[in-house]
């Protein structure tokens, strides 16, 4: 597995901090409520972004405000759309909780790496705020924008592929079944 994939699963406490950032959730382990954990997950998570994404949009008004700021554009909006794109990509996919799935007893390691991959999608908000912070500080100096263009585009990339290798551990789970 990837670099990415041992990082997400290798923190530990993954249930508590989910736990502790989602108000009324309740978790997998009841058959009858990971159609509901799920959704509410995807949506907390996609308003999240939807709110990074919005803050990016104002960013990019005040860097038209500077000389050169236009110049900008076609990579603020390459890591808009890559944000958009992992903001999608989590709202709009069906739950993969039907099926064979929704019959499965899942064990406490493999609760553990889902609860993991959900936290650490929920901590790709924070990282784009990191990301958007470090921009707007490179648009206000006007110092280092493309760096900062670039590690913001990066972080959604990540965060894609964190996504990709949550669908493949649902899938090899179905799969042991």
């Amino acid at each position: 597995m990837s670099d990415l994939y041992e990082k997400i699963v290798s923190q530990r406490g993954a249930f508590e901090r989910l736990i502790a950032r989602l108000p009324g959730f309740k978790g997998y382990q009841d058959k009858q409520a990971r159609r509901t954990a799920d959704r509410m997950i995807r949506e907390y998570i996609a308003g999240e972004l939807d709110k990074r994404i919005d803050r990016l949009i104002r960013l990019e008004k005040l860097l038209l405000d500077i000389q050169g700021g236009m110049s900008y554009m076609p990579r603020t909006r390459s890591a808009k759309s890559r944000m958009q794109l992992y903001r999608d990509k989590i709202f709009t996919q069906a739950p993969g909780y039907d099926g064979m799935w929704a019959q499965m007893k899942i064990g406490a390691e493999e609760l553990e790496k889902i609860y993991a991959f959900d936290e650490a999608h929920i901590g790709y908000a924070d990282k784009f705020d990191v990301g958007l912070d470090i921009l707007e500080q490179a648009i206000l100096s006007k110092e280092n924008l493309e760096q900062a263009i670039w590690d913001l585009e990066t972080i959604a990339s990540e965060a894609i592929e964190a996504y990709e290798l949550r669908d493949e551990v649902l899938t090899n789970l179905s799969k042991t079944v």
